[in-house]
């Protein structure tokens, strides 16, 4: 009877050991939020009213909506182990497009334009990978040429302003409980993306192409569809950000999205994604992008020149790179060490 009674026991003090690990390899992980924190305090440290006051926080919410969308995008592309640098034209050219096709009459007329643009986009690369066997880094490369080309004909370098610019305008300054309308987007594509990946065999799929492409296919994965349907949703994403962009500032402009593409893949390899594929969450990304917001951010509330802000941005890319190989390479070696051997039985007797 004892050591029936002790076997819950033992079992629930096991579970408790396994919880308490995994939390504790969590916390060991998380380099990313360990980054924001600091941040925040030298914020506080330097520049604590003017940082914490609520123009700023303001201003700083609409800052990272648009580039949280394009994480988000480069986020599920960076998952099958492909690359799309292609992102930061491919908004630009949502936002001039949807600021000067038909006058931009409306916000919503611009909004489907935009996702028209930006999902045509990502139908083009998404074959080019799937279908065609390119290389993404060479496909998104001249994708980020092409579209930037055409951002520089369809306004020849002159802002475009759309016939709405008011209505533009008001829903860039719009708020919702005291949280800007384009933060409360950003965050509602988060929830999407987030629930996509962890909740639906999409999401499965997605993961199980980054981790091992042959193996997914050999498993009945379609590999193909599967892919061109990430770039397609990305595209879709990138559109989105370039209609935000445009709701934020009125006004199209030639250099809209001018190189976000390395503070996307920066944000989503600082979040802790490997770019190799098959490993990367929602949150590391979310964490990543708000890291890069706060710097911009503080910079300018430091009257940092342009050129050191860009020193700090490439130093951050760095730090983020190396604490990710770190952070992996640790991993690898948790997963790939031996089990002890067990204990040889004894033999059965007859």
């Amino acid at each position: 009877m004892t050591a029936t009674t002790d076997q819950p026991a033992v079992h629930h003090h096991e579970q408790d050991d396994s919880r308490g690990r995994a939390i504790g390899s969590w916390v060991k992980g998380q380099y990313a939020l360990y980054i924001l924190v600091a941040l925040l305090l030298v914020a506080t440290i330097t520049r604590g009213s003017v940082f914490w006051g609520a123009t700023n926080l303001t201003n700083l919410l609409l800052q990272m909506s648009i580039i949280g969308v394009v994480v988000l995008a480069e986020l599920i592309v960076v998952l099958t182990g492909g690359i799309d640098i292609s992102v930061g034209s491919a908004l630009g050219l949502a936002a001039v497009v949807s600021a000067g096709l038909f006058g931009g009459p409306s916000v919503l007329l611009a909004l489907l334009v935009a996702l028209a643009i930006g999902g045509a986009v990502g139908v083009v690369n998404g074959w080019l990978v799937a279908f065609r066997g390119l290389e993404p880094f060479i496909v998104t490369l001249g994708m980020l040429a092409l579209a930037r080309g055409l951002v520089y004909a369809y306004g020849n370098g002159i802002p475009i302003n759309p016939e709405a610019a008011a209505s533009f305008a008001s829903l860039g300054q719009a708020t919702f409980v005291g949280v800007p309308v384009l933060a409360i987007i950003w965050l509602a594509m988060v929830v999407l993306i987030a629930f996509l990946l962890y909740r639906t065999v999409w999401g499965r799929r997605v993961y199980a192409i980054g981790s091992n492409k042959e193996a997914a296919r050999a498993s009945g994965i379609p590999v193909k569809a599967t892919l061109w349907s990430v770039y397609v949703l990305a595209g879709l994403l990138v559109g989105l950000g370039g209609w935000m962009f445009l709701a934020r500032f009125a006004s199209g402009t030639s250099t809209a999205g001018n190189l976000l593409e390395l503070e996307a893949i920066a944000a989503v390899v600082i979040g802790g994604a490997r770019l190799a594929g098959g490993y990367g969450k929602v949150f590391g990304a979310v964490v990543g992008t708000v890291i890069f917001a706060v710097i911009a951010n503080l910079l300018s509330l430091l009257n940092v020149s342009t050129f050191l802000q860009d020193a700090f941005r490439g130093a951050l890319i760095l730090v983020a790179v190396t604490l990710a190989t770190v952070q992996f390479t640790r991993r690898r070696a948790r997963t790939s060490t031996p089990a002890s051997p067990a204990a040889p039985s004894a033999p059965a007797t007859r």
